[in-house]
């Protein structure tokens, strides 16, 4: 029997938060890498930084690592390779000439469009197998995880809708 008293309550929701999110944790990244497909060009840091120069772009590379959390360092390798790809392209800031910002090309624009695509198909078979019932309990849970994850009513309008 669960002792009573507030410090009793605290420490019991807290292990229910903590377990929440460990279940929460497993579950997304399994389902993650059920919906990436060996076909993918992109790594998902590569598809998540390109979504966000073509969302918010264009950007300087210190803007990006924010937006991603990410260090210069990783910022910088992650532009060399977009723009290798040609998904991205540098142009000099007229305010600061040793910046640059960065910027989707068609190309890269199409890319992330692909890979959605491509992730969300894979999503919709993996819900193929809820039951009804199920799959309106994933449904009204959309909202908060939308929250939790900053998307939601300012998602990319770029993002491939159901089918």
């Amino acid at each position: 029997m669960a002792e009573r008293g507030t410090g009793s309550d605290a420490a019991a929701e807290q292990r229910a938060r903590v377990d929440v999110a460990a279940r929460l944790a497993i579950a997304v990244g399994r389902i993650n890498r059920r919906i990436r497909s060996s076909e993918d060009s992109l790594s998902y840091g590569k598809l998540s930084a390109l979504s966000s120069i073509l969302r918010l772009g264009p950007l300087r590379p210190g803007d990006l690592a924010r937006v991603e959390s990410i260090t210069a360092p990783s910022v910088t390798r992650l532009v060399g390779s977009l723009e290798a790809s040609g998904f991205v392209t540098r142009s000099p800031d007229p305010a600061d000439g040793r910046a640059f910002f960065i910027e989707a090309t068609d190309a890269g624009a199409r890319e992330v469009l692909r890979a959605r695509t491509q992730r969300a198909g894979s999503m919709a078979d993996i819900l193929a197998t809820c039951s009804d019932d199920e799959l309106a309990r994933v449904a009204a849970a959309l909202g908060v995880l939308e929250s939790v994850a900053g998307v939601g009513a300012d998602r990319d309008e770029s993002a491939p809708r159901p089918r």
